[in-house]
């Protein structure tokens, strides 16, 4: 109970302190507006290209909404108690670390959640996607494990901010990399071997695969294969942000830079 405690209490406590979208008004042009205008413009393209049909643009550029949130906010769990000046004291807590920090990865994962749900909602109102209502509850499954992975892919680009000055630049190259090899707007067999390879082992990619299925009509265990490996991404990447969280720390006391920035 004391660690779920640690990492549910603390994880919103440090959301609060740590989020940086403070008003409404960026809130809502950031996290909400950004996403949906990228969905109605590749859903355009799309249809000019005929690429795909407006399913797979919508539901893909949807999951792929949670993406700003999960991976800057996973990212900022950490760096941005470096560059307050507050990281020594986290670090000095006698309570795991690793607990500290996957805490924080759940408030962005609800957000992410929220922002995704958000689109696929306006998306199917704007260009008349229709959505079973069957679908709905393993569609949320589908946004829910999407966004939980991407977090924990933010946290462990979050924990490279223990070792590097900027750590906000691999958040941008990671974000361009989610939306060109995860196959939210290109389908994956257009992409080359190696793209389809970097992108099994990104977050989204089964998410959007799972969320096209349900949204086609197919059944949950249909996608349920999809939803697991996606799940099993989320768990690796959780894995690997408490692992280079423990070097990193290691490194960091060794150097003396924790509070370099």
């Amino acid at each position: 109970m004391s660690t779920l405690r640690l990492i549910t209490t603390g994880g919103a406590l440090a959301y609060r302190a740590l989020f940086n979208w403070t008003s409404p008004a960026m809130y809502a042009g950031t996290l909400l507006a950004g996403p949906t205008f990228q969905l109605i413009f590749f859903a355009y393209l799309g249809r000019q290209l005929q690429v795909a049909d407006d399913r797979f643009f919508i539901v893909g550029n949807a999951v792929l909404a949670a993406s700003t949130a999960c991976v800057y906010g996973g990212t900022m769990a950490v760096a941005n108690e470096r560059r307050y000046g507050t990281l020594g004291h986290v670090l000095l807590s006698p309570r795991s670390r690793t607990a500290i920090f996957w805490g924080r990865v759940l408030p962005y994962a609800c957000n992410g959640l929220l922002i995704a749900a958000f689109s696929l909602t306006v998306g199917s109102l704007l260009l008349g996607l229709h959505i079973p209502l069957a679908a709905l509850p393993g569609l949320a499954l589908a946004l829910a494990a999407g966004s939980v992975s991407c977090a924990f892919f933010g946290l462990t680009l979050g924990a490279l901010g223990l070792r590097f000055r900027d750590v906000f630049v691999v958040s941008n190259v990671a974000a361009a990399l989610l939306l060109l090899l995860t196959g939210v707007n290109v389908p994956r067999g257009d992409l080359p071997q190696w793209m389809i390879s970097v992108g099994q082992a990104l977050p989204i990619t089964h998410a959007a695969e799972a969320a096209r299925l349900l949204a086609a009509g197919h059944g949950l265990a249909v996608a349920l294969p999809a939803l697991g490996t996606e799940l099993l991404v989320g768990a690796g990447y959780a894995l690997a942000a408490a692992g280079l969280l423990k070097v990193f720390e290691a490194e960091s006391r060794r150097r003396a830079s924790l509070e370099t920035i």
